[in-house]
């Protein structure tokens, strides 16, 4: 009777799961798309791409579906972003219907390139243009190569990132059954983000910033720890700050992982929630044991060199509250807001009037809180945001 109440239980998490995307068809391209008037669109966002995945050719609207490719491939995604559009949300049709620029994300060109020094080539050339800076996301479990896409395009759209927005995109399934293979699919895309990492290393980037949600941080703190087994952890000084939004590891994996790592010379944080109900599920799955995205300790995360965030007392739009990051992304705008100059990340004790107002943007851009606990190697800071 225990063993079949578990695997209920996991059967229950696997069409359960959906705080890390949300639609039923994972098409990026419509057949048609609708006119609209240029006054009726906000921004057209370019987005770069690294892809472990294969390219789409039984549904060629994905553009790449959700099988692994033994090879990285190299893609630009042009996307519109509608005046209408509301921070924090995706504005996108439902199913395969036609997608109106006027209301929603349209991802309306995409180029291919041949292979990576062609790739190099023009993303170097978008990050000397736009300022020196790259943005790379790693998307989570359950997210075909649309949800990337749109996120990291609302990412790049509601922070005002002053540089080049470069999705990599792991083989996620894309279903919210595919839990196992996802995480197989992330263990074969550790190499791929590394070279992907290394090759915005050899641009005229001065600061590589990474934020990684859910199962993809597993991906990034994978390829981060094999860069400091070469003596290249922070890219040659070009390593920016990292964010680890809602991580789907097992405490003591991202325990070693650090270990191996070090502790960051540049701002390193962790956003978590103890509401986190996808999380406690992954950790059925895993052995009962705790994720680092739900994990009560922050004391003893924050021991190895990083900042802690718990948002436990933040109000969430799913009902796993898996996606509190996802649908408030601002909130890496906020965390990064003492970072904007890439030259000055550093892991000297940041100013308490800093901290402060860290908090109180945080308190802000997720609505009405009690507190937002702030837990550094330094102190503990709980920040009242009223409500």
């Amino acid at each position: 009777m225990i063993v079949r109440s578990k695997t209920l239980l996991v059967v229950g998490f696997a069409f359960g799961v959906t705080g890390c995307a949300g639609q039923n068809t994972h098409d990026l391209l419509s057949k048609t798309t609708i006119a609209a008037p240029a006054s009726d669109i906000a921004a057209t966002h370019e987005i770069f791409v690294a892809t472990t995945r294969q390219k789409a050719i039984k549904d060629p609207r994905q553009v790449f579906d959700g099988d692994r490719s033994p090879t990285t491939s190299y893609a630009r995604v042009d996307v519109t972003v509608p005046k209408v559009h509301q921070v924090g949300a995706i504005e996108r049709v439902k199913g395969s219907a036609n997608s109106n620029p006027a209301k929603d994300f349209t991802a309306k060109d995409v180029t291919f390139y041949k292979d990576a020094p062609q790739f190099a080539k023009a993303v170097g050339a978008d990050i000397a243009m736009r300022g020196d800076r790259a943005l790379v996301f790693v998307h989570g479990f359950n997210n075909g190569f649309d949800d990337g896409i749109y996120r990291l395009t609302q990412i790049a759209h509601d922070t005002k990132y002053p540089g080049t927005p470069v999705l990599f995109s792991w083989a996620s399934s894309g279903k919210t059954t595919g839990y196992i293979y996802d995480k197989e699919s992330a263990n074969a895309a550790r190499d791929d983000l590394e070279a992907t990492l290394r090759m915005l290393a050899k641009t005229r980037a001065k600061s590589i910033d990474i934020i990684a949600h859910s199962m993809g941080t597993w991906v990034t703190m994978e390829a981060l720890r094999q860069l400091a087994i070469t003596g290249d952890r922070d890219l040659g000084d070009k390593l920016g700050y990292v964010i680890l939004a809602s991580p789907d590891i097992d405490v003591d994996v991202f325990k070693k992982q650090m270990i191996r790592y070090g502790k960051p010379d540049k701002p390193f944080a962790i956003l978590l929630s103890d509401d986190d109900r996808a999380l406690k599920l992954s950790a059925l799955i895993s052995g009962d044991k705790p994720r680092v995205g739900d994990y009560g300790d922050a004391a003893d995360l924050a021991s190895y060199g990083v900042s802690v965030v718990d948002l436990t007392k933040t109000k969430g739009s799913d009902r796993l509250n898996h996606a509190k990051f996802a649908d408030n992304p601002i909130l890496v705008q906020l965390l990064g807001d003492r970072l904007r100059a890439p030259a000055g990340l550093a892991s000297d004790e940041p100013a308490p009037a800093q901290l402060d107002n860290l908090g109180q943007g945080i308190g802000k851009a997720v609505g009405s809180v009690a507190e937002i606990v702030i837990t550094t190697p330094f102190k503990v800071l709980t920040i009242a945001t009223g409500g």
